[in-house]
């Protein structure tokens, strides 16, 4: 059985709190630690040497090429280079591709090989304070494998927005997508909560609200959001939306949906998914739990003006 195979399980995971880790390791060596990625973020590994790289001149540093594969022009990263080691020419020769596909942009990750896949749930994930200092932090979360091994979980928007900027979102688009838009009362007085763990993905919705003059209140996980919002007195008439990521240590979004939803003194507060997970799947498990909305991360500076679209249908 492909490594792989086990992705058909991931939506139903995620709704319980719990999330699919593909495991890989970028050297050959005991001492180099173990990373991770959600497997519903991956397509398949591939052994590097059956693939022909072309170089792309005076591409970025991490780029190396790209390679031709079942009929599509992939860009392969070099994941070794961005973590600040490097592979001798032995190693490269063995080692493989991870193709993922981050918000319908497919890349190549170069890795050394991929392990197993493991089950955690998001509670046995955490954000060391040590990892989220800054905004240039590579890692976000760590877990450990069952035999205590640390597992390392990367902020890849952050990767990709360092090699490919222009395949993520445009934050000065952002507020001249409002000029056309009546901005409702309730978002202007109010303030969004944002539940969001990758720190490139806050400072984009970060310079979005600041642009659009849309006052909002950041939480690194889904758990801190709805502590928070349960205990504000009057949450339905302070917060007008929620936007959360999927994808979260603690809590996962589609847990926070489904706790707000089935509160009824939060149940009418209109909840937007902003995921890297843009999957058919993901969007009706989001829908079928109650979100009003669902956005890729690419499109973020979209949020207001869908917030806006969300509350006057649902007002």
């Amino acid at each position: 059985m492909s490594i792989l195979e086990h992705v058909d399980a991931a939506t139903n995971l995620a709704k319980n709190n719990e999330v699919q880790l593909l495991v890989f390791k970028v050297q050959d060596s005991d001492e180099s630690p173990y990373y991770a990625i959600n497997v519903f973020k991956t397509r398949e590994v591939v052994e590097s040497k059956r693939s022909h790289l072309t170089q792309i001149p005076s591409s970025h540093p991490l780029l190396e090429g790209t390679i031709v594969l079942r009929g599509l022009q992939i860009p392969i990263l070099n994941l070794p280079v961005w973590l600040n080691t490097s592979l001798n020419k032995e190693d490269i020769a063995k080692s493989d591709y991870l193709i993922c596909d981050f918000n319908g942009i497919i890349i190549g990750l170069r890795i050394m090989f991929a392990f197993r896949v493991i089950k955690k749930n998001w509670q046995d994930m955490h954000a060391p304070d040590s990892y989220s200092l800054g905004d240039d932090g590579l890692v976000m979360n760590d877990t450990r494998l069952e035999d205590g091994s640390l597992c390392l979980i990367l902020d890849y928007e952050k990767l990709l927005a360092d090699v490919i900027p222009q395949a993520m979102v445009d934050v000065d688009e952002s507020p001249s997508n409002l000029l056309s838009l009546d901005v409702p009362k309730r978002l202007k007085s109010g303030t969004v909560l944002i539940a969001e763990d990758s720190r490139t993905a806050q400072r984009h919705l970060k310079n979005i609200f600041e642009k659009s003059k849309v006052k909002y209140k950041l939480f690194n996980n889904g758990k801190d959001l709805v502590d928070y919002i349960l205990s504000l007195e009057d949450a339905k008439n302070i917060i007008p939306a929620i936007i959360t990521d999927i994808e979260m240590p603690e809590m996962s979004g589609f847990t926070v949906i489904k706790i707000l939803k089935e509160n009824y003194l939060t149940q009418d507060i209109p909840i937007i998914v902003n995921s890297s997970m843009t999957g058919d799947n993901n969007k009706r498990e989001a829908e079928v739990l109650g979100a009003d909305g669902f956005i890729s991360k690419t499109k973020s500076h979209d949020v207001i003006p869908l917030i806006i679209e969300v509350m006057n249908r649902i007002s």
